[in-house]
């Protein structure tokens, strides 16, 4: 069965639950009620990729999440570390981290895959054309989800060439990066350009201005949630291998009717 991972943002400013697990026994909390839910990974990050976000220094990220991955490390709670630092990514997995969840695909820093080639641990390579201050901008496609897939290839090809081995490597197209809510919708539909590179597939939609703009003006947050169980239950039947979420319980029921009604 697919994958679940839970996302666990150690922010005051990420787009859907910003400042509401700083504290670190929330974070705790937090972390082992979606294990209980079915998170087989805890996805820890510290700083948000929201729209238009602001870059912070790796420092203070480390101050936000290492903590965290080192108590839930403790509690035997599997850890991955989501960000764009080669620093914190090195830190995080000494902390416990398991995987390294890099959006930008070793793109937003040159240490990146030589240092994720040093760890013991695999690492996540997304989909990116350019920080979250401008990246629609960059949306500009042809035939996006060959472009996506022929761009993953690229950055698969640069981890290898760092000394990463092939079965260490998770592809995310990205969604919501880079991309218009229509190109989305694409990427997802063509998700097999993707999974025909042979690396498990990482998707996440999770509560996404897309799903919103799909479902009419300003949905609140559990029409979202309803959304993004949806659509992973649909990227499970397409092939993905894991997806990313902020509600596991529903994507969890998601998952097993899907897979009850395909008969597995």
């Amino acid at each position: 069965m697919t994958g679940i991972w839970g996302i666990l943002n150690i922010t005051p400013d990420s787009f859907s639950d910003g400042g509401r697990y700083v504290e670190l026994d929330i974070a705790v909390a937090r972390a082992r009620a979606m294990r209980a839910q079915g998170a087989s990974i805890i996805d820890v990050g510290g700083e948000s990729t929201r729209p238009g976000a602001e870059r912070i220094g790796s420092a203070e990220e480390q101050r936000r999440v290492l903590p965290v991955i080192e108590a839930l490390t403790a509690h035997g709670i599997p850890t991955s570390i989501d960000t764009l630092n080669a620093d914190t990514a090195a830190a995080a997995v000494r902390a416990g981290a398991r995987i390294v969840n890099d959006v930008s695909g070793g793109l937003a820093d040159d240490e990146m895959l030589r240092t994720a080639a040093d760890l013991d641990a695999d690492i996540a390579i997304g989909h990116w054309r350019g920080p979250s201050t401008d990246m629609y901008a960059r949306a500009q496609y042809a035939r996006i989800a060959r472009e996506v897939a022929s761009e993953l290839r690229e950055r698969v090809t640069a981890a290898a060439v760092a000394g990463i081995a092939p079965s260490r490597v998770i592809l995310d197209p990205g969604i919501g990066f880079a991309k218009s809510g229509e190109q989305n919708w694409e990427v997802l539909r063509g998700l097999d350009e993707v999974i025909a590179l042979g690396h498990r597939v990482l998707v996440g939609t999770s509560r996404k201005r897309f799903l919103a703009e799909t479902l009419d003006g300003e949905p609140d947050q559990s029409r979202r949630d309803l959304a993004t169980a949806v659509t992973s239950a649909l990227a499970a039947r397409a092939g993905a291998w894991a997806v990313r979420v902020h509600d596991v319980g529903a994507t969890r029921d998601a998952l097993a009717v899907a897979s009850a009604w395909d008969g597995a």
